[in-house]
């Protein structure tokens, strides 16, 4: 169903980098530890990388955008057209991704994997096999030709990013209606009532994520894919740019590039990669825990701690690029530093 190289084997970390890292931060002068997640960080990130010293200063932007029919359903607080506009404003450098990229001096490339964009738009990548997906609580989602496409869309786009040598990846998502796609697929990956996952996306009240969880059960129960194979859960309730996403995390994790996971979205869609090829699953840092209330237990289920908590919900990417800064610290603190030795300050006895 998806191509052959979505299952093939990600780099390992590199121990000998991992362990020389860890052997540096003693030496570093401070007390053992004083930098706490900071030096976990950049103990990951020089295994990840290979290098003994690890870097965040190259971190393309990569947002993708689609479309969701199950917005038919009344589950979104926000109109259908939002997804085609916003991807202007991305283009335009009006939207927070746009303010975020232009602060942190990155990159900003936004594909549409699937929007209802009829025509080419000015600033945007377009690739994708269709618009929008079908609705999944009639009918499934999507085709496995669909998938298959969303995923080498994915490849695609970290292709154009590796040719710039990126240290890191951000990715993000634009599109109406796809928390609710994303908690059908949480759902369904977790083996959890929808209760448990959906949250108000874009504004929705308590009413309309009781509407949003029962739209979404059934729609689990009708295609009978609880616990189902990533694939048939992908095809039955998944988004197009949801699954570029997963493609793009497992395409980056085999060139070894690590991937700053941004909010709910992205971490469904890094849950799916990690469920197809686990050998992804260390090259996914998670940036922010969001307000999202099915973030926490994706996050669980990735065995991943996030960097920060900050009550986001916004997407676009925008969790991740505020955390870029701290990553860009750790990587500053590990290679800057002076080892007592070098500074000629006394360490602790042996």
């Amino acid at each position: 169903m998806l191509p052959e190289w979505v299952y093939r084997n990600c780099p390992e970390v590199s121990a000998v980098h991992r362990e020389a890292a860890i052997a540096r931060q003693a030496q570093l002068t401070k007390p053992t530890g004083a930098l706490g997640r900071l030096e976990q960080l950049a103990i990951e990130l020089a295994g990840l990388q290979a290098t003994e010293e690890p870097r965040a200063s190259r971190v393309p932007i990569i947002i993708f955008a689609g479309d969701h029919g199950i917005v038919a359903q009344g589950v979104s607080a926000y109109p259908q057209a939002v997804t085609i506009a916003m991807m202007a404003n991305f283009a335009s450098g009006g939207a927070a991704i746009s303010v975020l990229a232009r602060e942190l001096g990155t990159s900003l490339e936004v594909v549409d994997a699937g929007t209802l964009a009829q025509e080419q738009m000015p600033g945007i990548v377009t690739d994708k096999p269709r618009s929008g997906t079908r609705d999944f609580s009639v009918e499934a989602a999507l085709t496995s030709t669909d998938l298959a496409f969303a995923f080498e869309a994915g490849r695609r786009a970290v292709v154009r990013a590796d040719a710039g040598r990126p240290d890191l990846l951000i990715l993000g998502e634009m599109g109406i209606g796809n928390t609710t796609t994303s908690a059908a697929i949480a759902a369904s990956l977790l083996g959890v009532s929808a209760g448990e996952i959906a949250g108000s996306g874009t504004g929705v009240d308590a009413a309309g994520r009781a509407h949003k969880a029962r739209v979404i059960d059934a729609a689990i129960a009708r295609h009978g894919v609880a616990g189902a194979s990533v694939e048939k859960i992908l095809c039955a309730v998944g988004g197009l740019e949801i699954a570029a996403i997963s493609g793009a995390i497992i395409a980056a994790a085999q060139a070894r590039i690590p991937v700053l996971i941004d909010g709910f979205i992205v971490s469904v869609a890094a849950l799916a990669a990690a469920r197809l090829n686990p050998s992804c699953q260390p090259f996914q840092l998670a940036s922010h825990q969001s307000a999202e209330q099915g973030h926490r237990l994706v996050l669980r289920a990735l065995n991943v701690q996030p960097l920060i908590s900050l009550d986001l919900r916004l997407g676009e990417g925008s969790g991740a690029a505020i955390a870029l800064p701290l990553v860009r610290a750790g990587c500053a603190l590990h290679n800057g530093m002076a080892t007592f030795a070098q500074a000629n300050v006394p360490d602790r006895p042996a």
